[in-house]
C-alpha cells in the first residue's frame, strides 16, 4: 500500500485531495503538522509520496511551497484540483442558538466571511487546522464551540453538521500537486500521456529577457497555463519565475525546452505528468 504524505489532521482537505488522485486505490495517510514538517519527511523516507496545495482560485498561489519544491529533490508527478466547501459542525445535539464560538485555521474563516458576518453571536478564532478545529471540540467534548471544516473531518471525528456551503465564493478550489522522490520518478521516465510540466527559471537582468522565453514557447505552440514570480533574496529587483506548460505532442515540447533553456539560468523541470481533467 502506498503511503501518503499530507499536510494537517486526518479528515483535512489535503486527505480528501490525497484520495482523489488515487481513486479506488487503497493509500496509507501520514499527517504532518506544516508543510516543512512534510517535506522534511519525505527528504528522509524516498518511498513516501505527497500531496501538497499549490494554488487557489480565492487566496491564489502558496509561494512557500512553491520554495519548499524547488529547495527539495521532490519532483511533480500528478496534480488535482478540489472543490473547496465548508461546513458547520458541532457536537452532536448542539443547535445554532447553543453555539457561541468557532474555530477553524484563518483562510478558511476568511472564506466564510459572510456567513460569519450573519451570525455575529459566533466569535471567530483561529486555529492551525480545520480539521484539527473538529478534532479538538470532539475530543474535549467542547459545547457552544463550532468547526467550520470539511464534510469529510466532521464525519471522522463525529461531528453534527448544521450548515452545508457556508464558503462565500462557491467557486472556490484549491489545486494540489502529487510529489515523488526525485530518483524514483526519474526511473519512471515521464508520466504517460504528459501534457503539461512545471518548469523554474531566472533570467539575466537584461531587456526583453522573459518576453524571449514567451516568444519561444508560443512559436512551439506551448500553451502558458501559468506564470508566478518571486523575488531572489540578496538580489533587488530581481525575480524567480515559476512557469506551468500544456501542450499536445511531447516532442515539440522538448524542443521547446532545449531552445529556451540557454536563454535561462538555474532552469529546472519540476516535473512531468498529466494534466488533470474532471
Amino acid at each position: 500500500m502506498k503511503q501518503v504524505t499530507i499536510q494537517g489532521e486526518p479528515g483535512c482537505f489535503h486527505e480528501e485531495a490525497a484520495r482523489r488522485c488515487f481513486g479506488d486505490e487503497p493509500i496509507g495517510i501520514v499527517p504532518c503538522r506544516t508543510f516543512e514538517a512534510q517535506f522534511e519527511r519525505m527528504r528522509h523516507d524516498g518511498s513516501l509520496l505527497g500531496v501538497v496545495a499549490i494554488e487557489n482560485t480565492i487566496a491564489g498561489s502558496l509561494l512557500q511551497n512553491h520554495e519548499l519544491l524547488r529547495g527539495s529533490e521532490l519532483q511533480i508527478v500528478g496534480e488535482c484540483k478540489l472543490r473547496i466547501s465548508h461546513v458547520l459542525a458541532a457536537l452532536p445535539g448542539q443547535r445554532p442558538d447553543d453555539l457561541h464560538e468557532v474555530n477553524s485555521h484563518p483562510i478558511a474563516l476568511m472564506q466564510c466571511g459572510e456567513f460569519l458576518k450573519a451570525h455575529p453571536q459566533l466569535k471567530a478564532v483561529e486555529r492551525d487546522d480545520t480539521a484539527g478545529s473538529a478534532a479538538e471540540i470532539a475530543a474535549r467534548h467542547l459545547k457552544g464551540h463550532a468547526a467550520i471544516c470539511g464534510r469529510m473531518a466532521a464525519e471522522r471525528y463525529g461531528l453534527e453538521i448544521l450548515e452545508e456551503g457556508i464558503e462565500t465564493n462557491k467557486r472556490n478550489f484549491t489545486r494540489f500537486l502529487l510529489l515523488a522522490d526525485r530518483h524514483r520518478a526519474d526511473r519512471r521516465g515521464a508520466a504517460p500521456r504528459a501534457d503539461k510540466a512545471s518548469l523554474v527559471f531566472t533570467l539575466p537582468h537584461t531587456q526583453g529577457s522573459l518576453s524571449k522565453v514567451l516568444t519561444i514557447l508560443s512559436f512551439y505552440d506551448i500553451n502558458l497555463t501559468k506564470i508566478q514570480s518571486t523575488p531572489i533574496l540578496g538580489c533587488e529587483w530581481e525575480y524567480r519565475f515559476y512557469v506551468d506548460v500544456a501542450f499536445d505532442d511531447y516532442t515539440r515540447y522538448r524542443q521547446a525546452i532545449d531552445a529556451i533553456t540557454p536563454l535561462t539560468n538555474d532552469f529546472r523541470i519540476l516535473g512531468e505528468y498529466a494534466a488533470f481533467n474532471e
